[in-house]
């Protein structure tokens, strides 16, 4: 067992090791997971999130460390979360060297931690709402965090993020997968990366119309720009983040920013404690209760829904 506090306060001096230790805690879910989260509930709430999601192939990594290299120049400490998928083997990231930004890895002021998604949803790992809490009480002033690249199943980080970065490419397709994977309606900022290639401007015409067509906005709503960037090159990111900038200034006027906070704490309480019922109903294969259920969903005495509300209230009683 880990001394807790002390580890927490290691982080808040900026140490490495104690802030990789309580990310391990957290993706573990070990047996001490309540006590770090209770230690570290005061000290959250300073860092902005940005999320960067977009299809395989788009830059994301490139991009991500272009944004590091932006933010480390406003001498800002940066914390990074790379989702990435599962080795089917280790259950580990398999990319989790993150080659492409490993000219940050001796800087003191950023911290980088690949995660795998270990089988979940959504392009996040399971684990990421605590390992972002971890990265905002250890002192970062942003944390990025970039999801797996899974194209349609990519829309959760809008609801981890402060502010949602989309990017696509010229000559993939991207436009028509924005329409189809719902990407139009997370984007608080659309980045067109390896704008030097041909296309580029059509992409950024593309998705400027698309926009457009499902545009609802009001007198004085965000409207998503459009950045083309060349990130292997650091071109149009310092853009970037003045649109990034921008937009968190638009929220914190309007009072959105802390709306979005409320509702993504709410729901990782209701997603902890959707987890805790499933453990529990897990528990009860061969119990004699939902063998009881089973056989009179057979004998017709009670629907599925009926049972399942039986299950439920019994659970929470006891």
């Amino acid at each position: 067992m880990q001394d807790v506090s002390t580890l927490v306060a290691q982080a808040r001096e900026g140490r490495p090791r104690a802030v990789a230790r309580l990310i391990s805690l957290v993706e573990g879910a070990s047996p001490q997971l309540r006590e770090v989260m209770a230690a570290l509930a005061p000290l959250t709430g300073g860092a902005y999130v940005v999320g960067l999601t977009g299809s395989p192939g788009v830059g994301k990594s490139t991009s991500t460390s272009a944004l590091v290299s932006a933010y480390r120049k406003q001498d800002k400490r940066v914390g990074v979360l790379a989702v990435d998928p599962s080795s089917p083997f280790s259950g580990g990231a398999l990319l989790g060297d993150r080659v492409r930004m490993s000219e940050h890895a001796s800087d003191p002021g950023v911290y980088i931690r690949s995660m795998a998604t270990r089988g979940h949803l959504g392009g996040l790992a399971w684990s990421a709402p605590q390992a972002i809490r971890v990265l905002d009480a250890a002192g970062c002033d942003v944390i990025l965090v970039e999801t797996v690249g899974v194209g349609q199943s990519e829309v959760e980080i809008a609801s981890q993020a402060d502010t949602s970065v989309v990017l696509l490419a010229p000559g993939m397709g991207d436009g028509i997968q924005a329409a189809k994977a719902g990407i139009l309606e997370i984007g608080d900022v659309y980045v067109v990366n390896k704008a030097d290639r041909d296309g580029a401007d059509a992409t950024a015409r593309e998705l400027n119309h698309m926009l457009g067509l499902g545009e609802s906005r009001g007198p004085g709503d965000w409207r998503p720009p459009i950045v083309k960037t060349v990130a292997a090159r650091g071109e149009g990111v310092d853009e970037v983040v003045e649109a990034l900038e921008k937009h968190r200034a638009w929220m914190e006027e309007r009072g959105v920013l802390a709306e979005r906070r409320l509702s993504r704490a709410s729901r990782e309480v209701e997603t902890i404690a959707v987890t805790a019922l499933r453990e529990r109903i897990g528990d009860l294969h061969g119990d004699r209760r939902l063998g009881a259920l089973a056989e009179r969903i057979i004998a017709g005495e009670l629907d599925p829904y009926r049972a399942a509300d039986e299950l439920v209230a019994g659970l929470t009683e006891g």
